[in-house]
Parts: C-alpha cells; structure tokens; sequence
C-alpha cells in the first residue's frame, strides 16, 4: 500500500491533442499543468492552456520530446512535482520513469519496473504465460521456420504500426526487418523486433485496466479497433461488438492477472486478436493511456486520465467490477494528415477550420488557424467520437459529423473515414483487421467536379477576402444544391442540416492554391492550370526511363547508387515522413540511371529523386 502524494503541478511531457487532454484532466481536479514545446509548437494550443510553459528544443524530437535530460530540466525549471508522459514519445520508456523517480517526481504511469515488463511485447509474452493468458506463437528474427508464414514483424517497443511489417515469403524477411528496425529506432529509441504468427481473419479487441496501489485491479469493459490501415488504427468502439459476455469476462479476468504478476499500477490497455472461432490470443499491454480512450470513457461514464492523476497521487479505486456497465455506445474516428487513398503523409497549414459541434459529438483536438502541421511528429491530428443509445445511432452521428468538418489547408483522411464507416462489414460489426485494407478507397470518388471548382473560384474572387458569400452573389447556386456559409456567423441550421439536404462548402484561396471543402472532403486545386504530378512518378512514351518523384515532402533516410541494377518494386529511395517509412520503388526491371537526393535531405512533395531506364 502507498501513502499518498502530493501532486499539484504536473509536467506533461507530450504535444497535441492528448497533451490538451491532460491539462484539461489537470485543471478538473485542481491541479496546475506544465507543457513543454519545441520550436515547432511554441503557439500550439497545448501550450496556451497550460498555466505554464517550457522550451525543449528544435522541431527534431529526438533533440526536444525524446530528450530526457532537457524534458527533466524542465520539470525542474517549473517547479513540477509530477510528469504526466501522454502517449508516444518517452511515454513506455521506462528508464525514463526511473530518472523521474530518482529525481523526486511523480510518474503518472506503472513503475519502471512493471514497465520493464510489461511494456515490451517479448517480456510482456511471457509474463502473460506465467499468468495462463494464451499468446500468438513467435519466434526470434534468425529463427522463423519455413512453414510459419505468413507472418508480423514487430518492434519489441512503442506501438501505432510503426516499425510493423507483413512478410509472407522466406524471402521477404530480410527487407523487413532491416527496414521494421530503422523505423522503430526513430520512433521508439529501440530497434529490437520480434516476429508472430500472423493470424488472418481475426478481430482486433482491447481491455482497459486500472489499477490502484492498494492492490485494487478493475478491467473497463472492451473496445473493438480492427478498422486498420497500415496496421495503424483509424475506427474504434466500445464495446466491442459482437462479443459474448463469457468472451468478454474470461478476457478481463485475464488482463486482471496480467497486471497482477507484474505488480502494475495505474492505467494500461492490454490488445488481444480474436479469431474466428472466438479465441482470443494476447498480443501486449500498452504501459500507458490509449488514443481510443474516449470511447472507453463515453461507453463506460468515467474520466480515465482523471483516475490516472488520482492513483498516481496514491488514492484508492472507489469503483467496482460490477458498477462498470455501459451506459451508451461510443465510435471514434481518428483524423490523420494523410492523403486518404495512399496513406502518405500531407503536412500542411489549418488556414481555415471548421469542427462540429452536435449532440452526441466530441471531439479531442489542439488544432488553431494558422498553425503549420509539423512532418516530425505523427500524423493524427484530431478524434471525433459519436455516442448514441445503441450502435447505429453512434454510427450515423460520427457520420454526420464527418460531413460537416472542414480543414482547409491539408489533405486530411476524412473522406477514407466517412468511407470506412459506410462498408457494410463495419455497419454489420462483422468487419476484422482486413476489412479496411481490402475495400480501400477508390481514388475517383476524391475528383472534385470541374463546375465546383469553378464555383469554388468565382466565390473566393467575388467574396473580395470578406469570407462570406451570400444571396445573388453565390455562385453556387448556378450549378445545384451547393451553398457557402458565412466564416464569421453562421448559423446552427446551416451547418446542421440533416442528411439529404444541400451540403456546406467552404473555400478559401492561399498562395497559388484554392483550397475548399463539402460534405468532409477536402480538395486542394492549383491556380495554375498545371498541377503537381500525382504518384511516386512518370514514364516516358516508350516506358523504357521512369522519373522517381517524392509522393510527400520528407527526409531522405536511405537511396541506392547510381549504376544500380534493380528489379521491378525494389526501393531505390526511402522517405520518412511523420516517424513512417515510404520507399519508391523502380517501376520495371533496370538501372538506376541518376540520383538526385542524398540521405539527410529534406525534399518538397514532386521533387525528382531518382531517374531509372530498362
């Protein structure tokens, strides 16, 4: 049993959204929150709302956020008596955890020592054993047997898909491990991988736990996340649908065990694949608070970064087992800077922003006009949750929220959301992790109407930078049921209009580009009648010499030599983008005639990487 402490500044060693959350949690209980920032985030809106705030360092992360000794100075600079790490960055390191614990700060999280573990997958696999909590089958990187493919190479540390790659071939391995490696290295600080079964067909389900020092362990329900793209997450639930409630207890009871063998404290979420046949198989336990986590909380009634801010200073769990039941059904789509069809990293300014604001709608967010959106850091920018009485109602409200949010300035992943929430499997709640990946997005459905475009034109010119087209003056109206709301004060009936009726647009110009939006579908139109190739390049009439260009702006991390010989869909250059690697790949079989880039190099989206001829 622990005494408890006192916590009344809490240093919140993260950015973003979930950095906004904290301080939100913070303030709801009293206590005073420090935000820490790099170059990049100086007038984010995390740092706004905190009471106060420190500067880490330069845009790169590795030189601010992943800094230890800088993130200490600065808890010591505020006076903070406790770190709160989020999710990402240092938030499962769990030398990190002994450095605040040695210095005198409180950790908003498990100990060192259950972080140790439980927060890499490979010690988390046996611990759960010992515990008689079934796992996949695995197998260290030299020693997969032929007969176990297809297989999941994964980093031992951190999670969101990154350093995790498909191999279904002997041959493949290789190329996946050295590139899972570099991945998880810049993303975690740690280039240890393992190796799973992959099991196909299955269901992605998770259990919340929350455990107190007094020896008080709860699970908080379930939540589906098998929606999935890159083996990153973009749709989740709770409850899980479609579980049996005899499914649903044996895994809570068996996270409970979990947490007990490893003597864990605070929050956790432990992630499970559930395959066809109802089994479910432990996957790992995140050391930390989730991104889903609003669905939990909406689904359930509680505020689970409160209760982390509460155990963390020593307080008792006053709920029990059986006071958690559900109490509505919660959907939350995660809101990436991310072309929808490829997946690619767009970066960007917010130039104009619209959310929604409905019954039944949250969302979590640290997003302003103005604000750049930085290629150092992950791609998530927003989380719209939807809660209703049962999980149709959820369903459409998320809808109809999509439709309405507007972000001029980058592409952004809305309209592969409003897609993903309409796939029969997903409306069924019989969809799996290849749901998503197996009906992806078809590229036509994102052309925007050559007479919208001209409208869209003719608004921003007529509007004279008033932001409001109205009346006779909406060109809009020419062309059917498309209308401009005012910027300034719009009206709740514009902006909620039921499904069916006239769909909002909103245009905006910056630069050489027009920028405008309707029914949650961005489009990004140059001014000029040339645009930017779309792809990772071009062929010449004959096909015989390709010009390698760079799908999104990021930096070189690794390019072949000049004189190469290469095979059709080998990488000739890697980029990274937002802690993701994306290779160009030779489109045929040949040389690689020129390189026009060299590692370290930042590049613009169509810069010419590579030329390569047959």
């Amino acid at each position: 049993m622990t005494a408890e402490r006192s916590v009344t500044r809490v240093l919140i060693a993260n950015r973003g959204e979930i950095a906004v959350r904290i301080v939100r949690a913070c303030h709801a209980l009293g206590v005073e929150a420090v935000a820490v920032y790099s170059d990049a985030d100086s007038n984010a809106p995390h740092v706004l709302l905190a009471d106060h705030a420190v500067r880490l360092g330069p845009e790169n992360a590795r030189e601010s956020y992943l800094d230890i000794d800088r993130v200490l100075d600065a808890a010591r600079e505020s006076g903070a008596d406790a770190v709160h790490p989020g999710y990402g960055f240092l938030s499962e390191n769990a030398t990190f955890v002994d450095r605040c614990v040695a210095v005198g700060l409180t950790f908003v999280g498990p100990s060192g020592d259950a972080m140790r573990a439980l927060g890499d997958k490979a010690r988390a696999k046996a611990v759960a054993e010992q515990a008689n909590v079934p796992t996949v089958p695995e197998w260290a990187p030299d020693a997969v047997p032929a007969d176990a493919y297809p297989v999941l190479v994964k980093a031992a540390a951190g999670g969101g898909g990154r350093g995790m790659r498909r191999v279904d071939t002997p041959e493949e391995l290789p190329g996946a491990l050295e590139s899972a490696a570099r991945e998880a290295a810049a993303g975690f600080g740690d280039d240890t991988l393992i190796v799973e079964k992959l099991v196909t067909g299955a269901r992605h389900v998770e259990i919340q736990l929350l455990a107190d020092s007094h020896g008080n362990r709860l699970y908080v329900g379930d939540r589906d996340c098998s929606l999935q793209r890159r083996h990153q997450k973009v749709v989740e639930e709770a409850p899980a649908p479609g579980l049996t409630q005899q499914l649903r207890t044996s895994m809570g009871e068996a996270v409970v065990r979990l947490a007990a063998a490893a003597s864990y404290e605070n929050a956790g979420t432990a992630e499970f694949l559930v395959d066809t046949d109802g089994r479910f198989y432990f996957l790992e336990l995140n050391a930390r608070l989730q991104v889903e986590h609003p669905v939990t909380e909406e689904a359930y009634g509680l505020d689970l970064a409160q209760w982390q801010l509460r155990i963390a200073r020593g307080e008792e769990l006053t709920l029990r087992q059986d006071q958690l039941v559900v109490h509505a059904h919660a959907i939350e789509a995660r809101l990436y800077a991310e072309d929808p069809v490829t997946f690619l990293p767009t970066g960007g300014e917010v130039v104009r922003l619209h959310l929604p604001e409905r019954d039944g709608i949250r969302v979590d967010h640290a997003l302003a006009e103005g604000q750049r959106i930085s290629l150092a850091y992950d791609p998530l920018l927003a989380k719209v949750i939807a809660t209703g009485g049962t999980r149709e109602e959820a369903r459409r409200r998320l809808l109809g929220a999509l439709r309405e949010l507007s972000l001029l300035g980058a592409i952004t992943n809305a309209a592969l959301l409003r897609h993903a929430l309409e796939l029969p499997e997903f409306a069924a709640g019989t969809h799996t992790t290849s749901t998503l990946e197996s009906n992806l997005l078809d590229e036509s459905a994102l052309e925007a109407p050559a007479e919208l475009v001209a409208a869209a034109r003719r608004a921003v010119v007529q509007s004279a930078g008033e932001d409001r087209v109205t009346g006779a003056a909406d060109p809009f109206r020419a062309i059917g049921s498309w209308r401009v709301p005012g910027l300034r004060d719009e009206s709740s009936d514009e902006v909620n209009a039921p499904a069916g009726e006239e769909p909002v647009v909103r245009a905006v110009e910056r630069g050489d580009h027009l920028w405008f939006s309707a029914g949650g579908v961005t489009w990004d139109v140059p001014r000029s009648p040339i645009a930017a190739r779309s792809g990772p390049g071009s062929l010449d009439a004959a096909g015989n010499h390709a010009s390698l260009t760079a799908p999104m702006p990021g930096t070189v991390i690794q390019t072949l030599e000049a004189g190469t010989e290469v095979t059709a869909g080998q990488p000739v250059v890697v980029l990274e983008a937002m802690k993701m690697e994306n290779a160009i790949a030779a489109p045929f079989a040949g040389r690689v005639e020129s390189i026009g880039c060299a590692v370290g190099d930042l590049v613009a989206k169509g810069t010419v990487l590579a030329e390569v001829v047959r």
